[in-house]
């Protein structure tokens, strides 16, 4: 740093000079004793007023004048110390409240304080009309703020304040006006909270804790009542203070329910303000239930509405079923608000039973009211009528759709005719041989099934052969088809050879 050379440069400079001193004083103690011929030389030195000369040897046997030692350089002295003075005037001194037998101040610490600092604060204070101003503080004040106490109510007070350190007092700062030692009346006010201005509901059992802050000067008088009349003190309990009033219960019961208005009063002036106050629970059942009608698969049900509602109103209803063979309730409406319901989808062949639970913002009522009589769901009969159609008109003629082969047979084995033929009404059929109804010979075996017609010739001979027709006939005709048979006698091996 360029502050340290200094020092270390003037130092450098001492040092001969002090070892010149130390060297100058060795040769002192042997002139000692020829100090007493010193005044020899001395008859030489200049007259009075005339200056040595310059360049002038000493005396012979004279020791060397001695060369005069530099003077050291000295510290510098510390600064004097400021004075002592006081701090400027405290400022901006005011009265912050008042009331019988007090008065509360406010200032700011003055603005210019000093190295001194700031030790506290005087108050004083002097009736109107004398100069007797007395400190009202015995230790001095810290705060900015100080309540004069013990004042006589009705006096006009002129009040000032001085700040203190060891410079000793400051100017002091006085209230431009005496003060009039006296509450200040302001008017009473309720300040009702906003959730209070309507309906406070609460549940029988709940705490209750109602703050209700209010104002006015002096402290106003807080009273109560309920319905107009005073509060019974076993059930409510009331806490004022200087800004608000608690009402206190512990249970809530349904007779704590009514209007509750708090008073605040001062002198000739009172507000007040009315609290509603509610207390509900669970509501009862329906008065009672029926069945009005049963019909296919519905029940209507009418009830009324219940003797208690639970201090507030009916929300709605909630009705349940019951088959009388399991007994499980199931609910089938909710939040219903009409007083009459008809039960539909029930099964066919149950029996039923219902209830009837009210609702409130509570809750559902604990019990119902049930239905005394039963609802059976009876099984109707059904009358099936088929649709009425046209009837088809189906009559036709026989009519062969497969008609009969000629055929060739070996005597004395079985053969089959066959056909088929369809007709409406049935036809009767006919077979015939040679033109001729074979009728219920047994030689031959008829079968018609499902319109297929057969003959069968059992073991036919040489005299079977011909033409065998088959006729069919009814209302609306006949029609008739042939074939020829042609037997065959057996080939005989034998006779062929001879």
């Amino acid at each position: 740093m360029p502050s340290k050379p200094a020092p270390i440069k003037k130092a450098a400079k001492k040092e001969p000079a002090k070892k010149e001193e130390e060297k100058a004083p060795e040769p002192a103690p042997e002139p000692a004793p020829v100090a007493e011929p010193a005044p020899a030389p001395a008859v030489d030195t200049p007259a009075e007023g005339e200056a040595p000369a310059e360049g002038a040897a000493p005396a012979e046997g004279e020791a060397p004048a001695e060369a005069p030692a530099p003077e050291e350089p000295k510290a510098p002295s510390p600064p004097p110390p400021p004075p002592k003075e006081p701090t400027s005037a405290p400022v901006d001194l005011f009265v912050e409240d008042k009331n019988d037998n007090s008065v509360t101040i406010l200032w700011s610490q003055p603005e210019n304080i000093g190295p001194t600092g700031l030790d506290g604060y005087v108050i004083e204070v002097c009736k109107e009309g004398t100069q007797d101003w007395k400190a009202v503080n015995e230790d001095l004040q810290k705060a900015c703020r100080y309540v004069i106490k013990n004042q006589t109510t009705g006096d006009r007070l002129l009040i000032r304040v001085v700040a203190v350190n060891e410079g000793g007092r400051s100017p002091p700062v006085a209230l431009p006006e005496p003060v009039l030692v006296k509450e200040v009346a302001d008017r009473p006010k309720v300040r009702l909270p906003r959730f209070l201005r309507q309906r406070y509901v609460a549940q029988v059992g709940e705490k209750i804790n109602l703050t209700i802050p209010f104002t006015g000067k002096p402290k106003p008088v807080v009273s109560w009542t309920k319905n107009g009349g005073p509060l019974d003190p076993k059930r409510v309990n009331i806490r004022s203070t200087d800004k608000d009033s608690i009402l206190f219960i512990r249970a809530a019961e349904r007779d704590d329910s009514g209007v509750y208005e708090m008073s605040v009063k001062v002198e000739d002036f009172e507000d007040k303000a009315p609290v509603t106050l509610q207390i509900v629970e669970l509501p009862g059942p329906p008065a009672g239930v029926k069945i009005v009608d049963t019909w296919g698969f519905n029940v209507a049900l009418e009830w009324t509405p219940p003797k208690d509602n639970g201090n507030t109103e009916i929300t709605g209803y909630t009705i349940q079923k019951a088959d009388k063979k399991t007994g499980d309730w199931f609910s089938v409406l909710e939040h219903y608000h009409r007083l009459n319901a008809t039960i539909s989808d029930l099964i066919m062949g149950n029996t039923y039973k219902f209830r009837v639970f009210s609702e409130n913002k509570c809750g559902i009522s604990e019990s119902a009211a049930v239905t005394k009589e039963e609802a059976k769901i009876s099984k109707t009969g059904i009358d099936y009528k088929p649709p009425e159609y046209k009837e088809h008109d189906f009559s036709e003629a026989p009519k062969f759709t497969t008609s009969l082969s000629d055929r060739a047979t070996t005597v004395g084995y079985n053969t089959k005719l066959l056909c088929s033929v369809r007709g409406f009404p049935k036809p009767k059929v006919e077979w015939m041989k040679n033109q001729m109804i074979i009728g219920d010979d047994p030689k031959y075996r008829q079968i018609c099934v499902q319109g297929i017609c057969s003959l069968e010739i059992r073991k036919p001979g040489n005299f079977d052969g011909g033409v065998y027709s088959c006729r069919a006939k009814n209302d609306h005709g006949e029609a008739i088809v042939s074939c020829k048979l042609d037997v065959k006698q057996p080939v005989n091996p034998d006779a062929e050879k001879k």
